[in-house]
């Protein structure tokens, strides 16, 4: 069998009159048709295709019999080339997938073939075409026209592209990760992807949205609210609506902040009760993000990767010999960007349940300072250069987002699918190697 392609048993009610039958229900198949089409074959032996378009497909008949036929055209699919035939009747449906090259014979006279898909026809999108003649027919076939009689041998078809991977806030640490584990993806920056105004795209031809774009200036966004909560609230909700209506799934990346620190630990199934402008703005994200049907809201904290860091920070101090006070009383786990990333793609590709999970380093939580620590003796310095203080030391009468005092997420949720976060203490050392 080619995989995902799906044989659908129809219930027919029959009397005196002929026959009734349901074709399609929204509830009982995960499949969005926007267009309908009837293909009337009046002579018994005429033969269509084999045809690969950029959309899924479900077909049947409305009258009559046909022989169907499919050859997986899909670009690393693991059925690439394979075939697969069945006998269609008003009692049965083909749920075809995307890239896989749909044909037919029919079997009677005056057959009328109906298929529903989920995309418009376009002329710019791509297209693949196999021979009929791969086919073992139950027909001499009849009334082929001139494309289908052209059409190349398996070995001369170019392959269907699978659906593209979109990422917002490319340039960041998460984005910059992303590229590692995800190298086929488009990725964009701000200035080729507002997702304050997403801009047009070919939805159809995109399997899922991560975004990683984010107004996280913590502390300026307690002023500049209308720039922080349109980023970090209204955005998902625009990519969410986008996700809803193209059977996309939607990966939005969150934050500790949502929480106040009161608990020990945080899970997925806690209530939210964000401190700060910044906080609550992603917290109604989080929310706009479930609104998506296959959505994953990825939350995390104390990220470190390419780009500007606390960890980063800290060794441009140690390097300068500059010793810095650092806050003791915030407490949590460093994520590594790199372990972040793979956590994404392995929800995506393992299909893990959609919801929320809870994605940061392992190990013990501690407090900033020891973290500072940690590095300072990392890179070979003294790490009593690093000196303690209270947050509210630290920002003495300096306006301040108020943060959260333990920001430690339980990670069973994510371990659960197969995949294990690393120890924060193992991802510094490598981070600074």
């Amino acid at each position: 069998m080619i995989d995902g392609l799906q044989v659908i048993d129809l219930k027919v009610h029959e009397d005196a009159r002929g026959w009734f039958k349901e074709n399609w229900n929204n509830a009982a198949f995960s499949f969005r048709p926007v267009q309908q089409n009837v293909s009337m074959n009046t002579e018994r032996g005429t033969t269509r295709g084999l045809h690969a378009e950029p959309w899924d497909k479900i077909v049947s008949v409305a009258s009559g019999r046909v022989f169907g036929a499919w050859c997986d055209l899909r670009e690393g699919s693991a059925t690439f080339g394979e075939t697969f035939t069945q006998e269609i009747g008003p009692g049965t449906a083909v749920f075809v997938p995307r890239g896989v090259a749909n044909g037919f014979q029919a079997l009677e006279d005056d057959t009328a073939y109906v298929y529903l898909v989920n995309d418009h026809w376009s002329p710019e999108a791509q297209y693949a075409n196999v021979t009929y003649r791969m086919i073992d027919w139950p027909l001499e076939p009849v009334n082929l026209s001139e494309k289908d009689l052209a059409h190349p041998e398996l070995a001369e078809v170019t392959p269907v592209q699978p659906r593209k991977v979109l990422v917002t806030g490319a340039n960041g640490q998460l984005g910059r990760a992303l590229r590692k584990v995800l190298p086929d993806a488009e990725f964009c920056a701000r200035e080729d992807f507002d997702i304050t105004d997403p801009p047009q795209r070919k939805w159809r031809q995109y399997s899922a949205i991560i975004n990683a774009a984010a107004y996280n200036a913590v502390d300026k966004a307690e002023t500049d609210r209308a720039a922080a909560w349109a980023v970090n609230a209204e955005g998902p909700a625009k990519l969410a609506r986008i996700a809803a209506e193209h059977d996309l799934t939607l990966v939005h990346v969150s934050t500790d902040y949502v929480f106040d620190g009161a608990k020990e630990t945080y899970t997925e199934d806690d209530p939210v009760a964000p401190l700060s402008l910044y906080g609550a703005s992603k917290a109604a994200g989080d929310t706009a993000a479930a609104t998506a049907p296959k959505h994953y809201v990825v939350r995390t904290a104390w990220v470190v990767g390419d780009g500007s860091n606390f960890i980063s920070t800290m060794r441009s101090l140690a390097e300068r010999d500059i010793e810095p006070k650092v806050v003791h009383d915030q407490v949590g786990r460093i994520t590594m960007a790199d372990d972040l990333a793979g956590a994404i793609a392995h929800l995506l590709s393992t299909k893990a349940d959609y919801g929320i999970y809870n994605v940061t380093g392992t190990g013990d939580a501690v407090g900033r300072d020891e973290i500072a620590m940690s590095t300072f003796i990392g890179l070979g310095h003294d790490p009593a250069e690093v000196h303690p203080v209270s947050t509210v030391e630290y920002h003495g009468d300096e306006p301040h987002a108020v943060r959260p005092r333990r920001s430690v997420l339980d990670t069973a949720k994510i371990e659960a699918t197969g995949f294990t976060p690393m120890n924060w203490r193992v991802g510094l050392a490598l981070y600074l190697a």
